[in-house]
């Protein structure tokens, strides 16, 4: 892509503006998207229907301690219960994110017209997001897990964010967020070995978070071509940092405690793990080709992007 950086002419940004899709045509398309093929989890899922035997709770493949030898010494019971604990921790973990990605759209569009289609959808997105919060927050409880929340540390790390984010940035980190997470659950809803409940809830959240991605792309390429340059670079540095901070956030410790394991050794297992380390950055690379063609992964902010184990 054509940047303001690459030629510093105005001729440059005017090329670059016509790669671009018109912003209000987008939103429109994606309003009627909405309109369509939106869900109330409380009345799509059946949350009262039991467990089935001997399914999973997660495909045993995205499972962390998958292929590792303290997998090979679990019983298969054990191994579903490991995948139960660890869909109610990444429902908890999309519960944290979802909330931050809220309070950035709400920043988004704070001085922008209300009656745009671009702000009709950012407020479609966000009602989307709060049933999928709720949704998340049902799945949990009715598995019997416990909350898992983030660390402390990351808690803050999100609170710092959200205040001092600039827009690229905010859309930078709702891909992150949305794209492994999306990854996984389109391998999980077609999965008949997996939970109807769980499968029903990944399928919810992969076809609506398909226009929240789509919404996201779409104004990321505009703003690293519009925004002003310290922007694009603060974009960078600030994307590799939160990389970093969701990959640790990805897999909750407390996990292993509660299915009996050893909460050590269990981390240094999936720290060794090729499987783990493919999955992660199976997931994350059409994120990290897409931020690569439009300008985020250089410089400093790139070695950060590959010292997060999501960029290989």
């Amino acid at each position: 892509m054509t940047t303001v950086t690459d030629t510093g002419t105005l001729a440059g940004l005017r090329d670059a503006l016509g790669l671009l899709k018109d912003r209000e045509q987008v939103a429109k398309r994606l309003l009627d998207s909405s309109a369509k093929h939106s869900f109330d989890p409380d009345k799509e899922l059946d949350w009262d229907a039991p467990f089935e035997e001997g399914k999973w709770f997660w495909p045993p493949e995205l499972v962390s301690l998958y292929g590792t030898p303290m997998w090979k010494r679990m019983s298969e019971e054990q191994r579903i219960e490991l995948s139960k604990h660890e869909a109610a921790a990444l429902c908890s973990l999309g519960i944290w994110f979802e909330i931050i990605l809220m309070q950035l759209l709400c920043r988004h569009i704070y001085d922008k017209n209300p009656t745009s289609n671009h702000v009709r959808y950012a407020l479609t997105e966000i009602e989307d997001e709060c049933r999928h919060s709720k949704m998340f927050a049902r799945f949990i409880q009715r598995s019997g897990c416990p909350e898992y929340p983030v660390s402390p540390l990351h808690q803050n790390l999100g609170r710092l964010f959200k205040t001092v984010s600039t827009t690229p940035g905010s859309f930078t980190a709702t891909l992150l967020g949305e794209e492994i997470l999306d990854w996984m659950q389109r391998l999980t809803f077609p999965d008949e070995r997996v939970q109807t409940l769980t499968r029903g809830v990944t399928r919810i959240h992969v076809v609506e978070e398909a226009r929240h991605v789509r919404y996201a792309r779409e104004e990321l390429r505009r703003q690293m071509v519009t925004a002003p340059r310290w922007s694009r670079e603060f974009t960078r540095v600030t994307s590799g940092e939160f990389a970093r901070v969701f990959s640790v956030a990805f897999i909750n410790p407390e996990v292993y405690t509660n299915v009996g394991l050893d909460k050590r050794q269990a981390m240094e297992e999936v720290r060794n793990s090729g499987h783990r380390r493919d999955v992660m950055q199976t997931g994350a690379k059409k994120l990290t080709d897409f931020l690569d063609d439009i300008g985020v992964l250089r410089g400093v902010g790139r070695k950060l992007w590959q010292s997060s184990g999501l960029l290989a």
